[in-house]
């Protein structure tokens, strides 16, 4: 006999051959989930066919190097037999396994708790196949009444008082598509997904009982039809099924179905509850792993034992090195002009940034009930100091007095400040808006920043009321690190860059770009994809880095305007895109155009490496050719990964000398054996150090290299980077280009979300393949040649 696996799709999985080579079978099912009081049975037939065989030579051949195309086949049945008794076992979705009992569920507030779970994938790596686990946390839907969880989600007895409009479209926002359990039927539990809510109360509630339309009232039929008296009738009723026949359930007769994921955004409370959950040390972390690995007992696993599968309990044990921190420079007026960083971590005493920009005229704009006038003052001022004290020249006085205004008027706020101080200074521009928000300020500080980008040309720096009143140095020191690099200052840069001793970035002009896509939300479906590239704007410290950004597609992760051509009636075809304009402002600003380009690559998925490599790397060559037929700069591709689940523990985790205070590896730890890839040129860099959790190294991909790069030239380059992030004295967990680009990126969404889409009144006229993509405001040429994403 022989012990299939199933992948939940179309492909059944045997470790030989079945005694028929296609075999026809009849399933019925019941359909609980009709939204009718019939339960309907549904008669399936099933095919088994037998399609093909799939050698694990293959596989063998590409796990000793001797061949590079990847046998996703092969390592798919091995996946899919190892997630077989998972996928009983456990919730699974996708790659992660959830279950209330690994760990007790933990109260998130508004209706949700957390489930523990793992993450389970197979890896070809340098010693064979490996099996990779790590520890996840989800919030799901608690098991509540449905009255329990209205209450919880509005924070108020529902009980005794009816809901407003307000509380209707909350309760309804909450409980669209939750699935629930009727409780008033005994034994019978019937399920129902919820489509909506009644927009009249229990109480007022009728329905057509049969086709000749008599009328009978909810609360009379659930009294005659089940005995069940609705005790609250002021509430409305819970709308399931489909819209052909709308069905109403009392919400006190219901209660919601177990295991739920939750895939909505979470507010602040909850993240901060969910973290407390994860945030394990590495030592617990490494427990909780290892505990996993024995509940499952994948060497008891009866699919493994029928494919011949056998997993070793042990973790894997890797050889490291620790790259050594980078010197970094700083001003020769103050007292400390040069800096070693230690555990990846230093301050600002005694130095002042290399750069130091001028602000001569600035304004403040106090949005904040809670900040009375004179604490707005008082903030400027130790503000204003701060920067003074850190290298930049900055005028004492505002250049018109701080002008206080409402929240919902930020437009008017922003045009009558900046047209006042514009008259004021008679022709010169103000530089920069100081711009205090209350701590919860909903759509302003993005309306805030889409005003200032892409109308005024204005910099502006937003500081939240929290900060404002109870104002540390530590904050004024990061305030001042970000409006110096959005002035165009600098606030270190490598010491092996001045002095010209960067291998493979010093030799000859050498430009560093980042970029990276991101998507919208689940259930933003008509949003496009934002598309952000930034590149280094100053050689030989390659510290300055101006951004593009760009709206495509819906989930489109090649991006699109890296380069791009038009026809203009004039001019003939016209060249364009991300790509040429910042190789244009490289040469601006450095009188050079640079002769090798090394891309960082943020947010590619293993399986779309080679497709965005092919298409954005013609790309670069196309923006390189358009600006000289016989320009073509060496270029090297490195795909940055920061979502992986490849956690590196010290071996003794009571080593001090290879922990840092937090118990995690040591910043600058990086691995380019046996676990990495065996063919391709990758490794993990762990470059920053811990806070509190357990560290999550980078796994960098090098791609297309004709730079020709050693390994540990590409990997010291990449972690000395991590030392030159502006927002913060400390070293960052992914190559600063590439954090930029996502900064970047994450900013521009907030310039479309004020309008609706041009198009999303011919959603039914147009497919998937012709989105109507709604352009990006354009970027002031004041603002786009600054970091003033930071």
């Amino acid at each position: 006999m022989r012990l299939p696996v199933y992948d939940g799709k179309r492909n059944l999985y045997t470790a030989d051959l079945l005694p028929f080579t296609s075999k026809e079978f009849t399933v019925t099912l019941a359909d609980e989930y009709d939204g009718l009081d019939t339960i309907k049975e549904h008669e399936f037939k099933v095919t088994i066919e037998f399609v093909g065989c799939t050698s694990m030579h293959q596989l063998n051949e590409f796990l000793s190097g001797k061949r590079i195309n990847t046998p996703h086949e092969a390592l798919t049945i091995i996946d899919t037999v190892l997630r077989e008794l998972a996928a009983k076992r456990y919730l699974s979705f996708g790659r992660l396994f959830y279950s209330p009992d690994i760990q007790r569920p933990h109260q998130l507030g508004g209706g949700l708790h957390t489930w523990r779970g793992f993450y389970q994938s197979i890896r070809p790596t340098q010693m064979g196949l490996s099996l990779n686990i790590d520890m996840s946390a989800s919030a799901f839907i608690e098991p509540l009444p449905v009255i329990e969880f209205v209450t919880q989600v509005l924070g108020k007895d529902v009980r005794s008082r009816s809901l407003s409009d307000a509380d209707c479209v909350k309760v309804k926002k909450a409980l669209r598509g939750i699935k629930v359990e009727v409780t008033h039927r005994g034994n019978t539990r019937r399920k129902y997904r919820i489509s909506g809510l009644s927009s009249q109360p229990t109480r007022e509630l009728i329905f057509p009982l049969d086709e000749q339309k008599n009328m009978k009232s909810v609360i009379e039929y659930f009294q005659e039809m089940y005995g069940f008296t609705i005790q609250h009738s002021h509430l409305p009723c819970l709308q399931v099924g489909n819209q052909k026949k709308v069905n109403y359930l009392p919400m006190e007769a219901c209660k919601i179905v177990e295991g739920q994921r939750y895939t909505k955004r979470l507010n602040e409370k909850q993240i901060t509850s969910l973290l407390k959950v994860t945030c394990k040390r590495p030592s617990e972390q490494e427990t909780e792993i290892l505990q996993i690995v024995h509940q499952n007992g994948y060497n008891q696993d009866p699919h493994a034992e029928e494919f011949g599968i056998k997993i070793d309990n042990k973790p894997a044990t890797v050889d490291a090195r620790v790259l050594p921190a980078p010197w970094l420079k700083y001003n020769d007026t103050g007292k400390v002009k040069q800096h070693l960083p230690q555990q990846g971590q230093w301050n600002m005493i005694n130095k002042k940034v290399i750069n130091g920009s001028t602000v001569n005229y600035w304004a403040c704009i106090n949005f904040s009930r809670s900040v009375q006038e004179s604490a707005a003052r008082g903030f400027c001022r130790q503000l204003v100091q701060m920067c003074q004290v850190s290298g930049m020249e900055f005028n004492p006085q505002p250049i018109i007095p701080i002008h206080t205004a409402q929240p919902d008027q930020v437009k008017k706020a922003l045009k009558h400040v900046f047209n006042s101080a514009t008259n004021k200074l008679e022709g010169r521009e103000l530089e920069l808006l100081i711009a205090i928000l209350p701590d919860n300020n909903g759509s302003l500080y993005g309306d805030l920043k889409r005003i200032c980008e892409t109308d005024l040309g204005l910099i502006s720096q937003c500081c939240l009321t929290k900060y404002v009143l109870k104002v540390s140095r530590q904050y004024l020191a990061n305030v001042s690190l970000k409006i110096n690099v959005k002035m165009g200052g600098r606030n270190t840069v490598l010491l092996d860059a001045v002095s010209l001793k960067i291998p493979m970035v010093s030799d000859i002009p050498t430009i560093i770009f980042g970029a990276d896509v991101t998507h919208p939300e689940k259930g933003e479906e008509s949003s496009p994809s934002i598309a952000a590239v930034v590149a280094s704007q100053d050689w030989p410290e390659v510290t300055k880095y101006a951004g593009l950004v760009s709206a495509q597609a819906h989930r489109q992760e090649i991006i699109q305007e890296l380069f791009k051509t038009w026809q203009d009636p004039e001019m003939g075809t016209v060249s364009g895109g991300m790509i040429r304009e910042l190789l244009l402002s490289f040469k601006r600003a450095t009188g050079q155009k640079p002769l090798r380009i090394i891309f960082y690559r943020d947010g590619v998925s293993d399986g779309q490496f080679y497709h965005v490599l092919l298409y954005e790397l013609d790309a670069i060559r196309k923006a390189c050719a358009s600006l000289e037929p016989s320009y073509q700069p060496p270029v090297t591709f490195v795909v940055v990964q920061k979502r992986n689940h490849t956690r590196l523990f010290p071996s003794n985790h009571n080593d001090k000398k290879s922990t840092d205070k937090s118990g995690n590896i040591l910043p600058g730890t990086v691995v380019d054996s046996k676990i990495c890839h065996p063919t391709d040129f990758d490794f993990y860099l762990c470059s920053h150090a811990g806070i509190q959790g357990t560290s999550r190294p980078a796994h960098y991909h090098v791609l297309w290299d004709e730079n020709n790069f050693t390994a540990d030239e590409i990997q010291s380059l990449t972690n000395n980077l991590c030392y030159t992030y502006a927002r913060c004295t400390r070293s960052v967990s992914v190559v600063p280009p590439a954090y930029y680009a996502h900064l970047a990126a994450y900013r521009a969404r907030f310039y479309m979300e004020p309008e609706l889409s041009d198009c999303m009144g011919s959603q039914n006229a147009r497919t998937a393949n012709e989105q109507c993509i709604r352009h990006l405001p354009a970027l002031k040429e004041k603002v786009k040649n600054v970091m003033f994403y930071c």
